[in-house]
């Protein structure tokens, strides 16, 4: 059984900044990719970074330059988000692309969310 469990929400005031960690454990035989997504209220799940097994980072626009995702190992990812903005404010979940042996199909599994909120 996969789990990703995820670490580092919280309340910082616009400006701050926050590290989330992502680490995936269980039954994996490969992963592919690796990031966060992010819902706020109202709004559709969105990626905010990701990261695949070849290195190779992608980020959504809004977060450029001021949010690093970087791995530790190949199961365990980092995001660390600067400059926060109330825009920021959302459950962030932690999301994993892989298979759980060599002849099954690949799958996102997906971690329970951790809320940041940006305000003063």
């Amino acid at each position: 059984q996969v789990q990703l469990v995820e670490s580092g929400g919280g309340l910082v005031q616009p400006g701050g900044s926050l590290r989330l960690s992502c680490a995936a454990s269980g039954s994996i035989f490969n992963i592919y990719a690796m990031g966060w997504y992010r819902q706020a209220p109202g709004k559709q799940r969105e990626l905010v970074a990701a990261i695949t097994n070849g290195g190779r980072t992608n980020y959504a626009d809004s977060v450029k330059g001021r949010f690093t995702l970087s791995r530790d190992n190949a199961k365990t990812v980092y995001l660390q988000m600067n400059s926060l903005k109330p825009e920021d404010t959302a459950v962030y979940y932690c999301n994993a692309n892989l298979r759980v042996s060599p002849r099954s199909e690949r799958y996102d599994y997906w971690g329970q969310g951790t809320q940041v909120t940006v305000s003063s």
